[in-house]
């Protein structure tokens, strides 16, 4: 990383109301241009929270490319251009539901926009959460097809790793990412794992790979009566908290400092020890 970067992470409580939260979504990506943020990243399911996983189904977009969408059916994806065009920031799209060969099942796509709206990247979610317990029973797979390509992502010349989610309990999905500066996570945690790993598994990705973590989460009780953690934050490569929100709808903006990585990488050179 040659230069600074302000980055802001978008937490939201997205309801089962695409109209309301794409409302939402633009006034939080506003908020964050005003502050100065060069990037801003959403959280997963932005667009929709459905009161069954099934919902989303409804909603897939074929993929479409260019600047401000191609199609009227894309139109998240219309509409994460225009908001990255609007705001001037480079913005990661959170996830959105795209269309999916495999019938009854969505392809869960994190998209990312240049500051004209160009689309520079994409990543389609490979590891798909499943839990049972305490009342809880998710399981991803019965309406999620799992990505097949581990991400290659830069923005304004800085190297990037990206997850989405469950992907961030697998550090070796991160390390075949490797070399990277910056590590992106949007995610929609829920609140009894989000509670015992959130924090611990960000701040390990953060040390482990001397890298900053931005991490964009839905952080409220939504209609369906899920509960979701929060906590969207962003985190040094030293393992330092430099913001957090811990519940509701906003932001949270920090500067990325290219000195204080390299710093860290100089007088630590964990990556240049690693024997595997």
């Amino acid at each position: 990383m040659q230069k600074n970067i302000r980055a802001a992470a978008v937490q939201m409580i997205s309801s089962t109301d695409p109209d309301a939260n794409i409302d939402t979504m633009k006034r939080l990506v506003r908020q964050a241009a005003e502050q100065g943020a060069d990037w801003v990243l959403l959280p997963e399911y932005w667009p929709l929270m459905g009161r069954k996983d099934t919902d989303k189904l409804a909603f897939a977009e074929p993929l479409v490319s260019g600047r401000f969408g191609e199609t009227r059916c894309a139109r998240f994806q219309t509409t994460l251009s225009e908001t990255a065009a609007e705001c001037g920031v480079v913005l990661f799209g959170g996830t959105i539901p795209l269309q999916s060969p495999d019938a009854g099942k969505v392809m869960n796509t994190m998209l990312v926009y240049d500051r004209d709206g160009t689309q520079i990247g994409l990543y389609h979610k490979m590891h798909l959460f499943g839990f049972s317990g305490l009342g809880e029973r998710y399981a991803e797979a019965d309406t999620i097809s799992a990505g097949g390509d581990v991400p290659k992502l830069t923005a304004d010349g800085v190297p990037l790793a990206a997850g989405v989610c469950y992907d961030l309990r697998f550090p070796e999905f991160f390390r075949a990412q490797q070399p990277f500066d910056v590590l992106l996570l949007p995610a929609a945690f829920t609140y009894t794992t989000g509670k015992a790993h959130w924090e611990l598994l960000l701040r390990a990705r953060a040390v482990e790979n001397q890298c900053y973590v931005i991490a964009s989460a839905q952080g409220g009780e939504h209609e369906s009566g899920r509960r979701t953690f929060g906590h969207s934050m962003i985190i040094d490569p030293w393992g330092e908290i430099l913001g957090v929100l811990p519940e509701g709808e906003g932001i949270v903006i920090a500067d990325l400092d290219a000195t204080r990585l390299q710093s860290v990488r100089t007088r630590l050179p964990a990556s240049k020890h690693r024997l595997l």
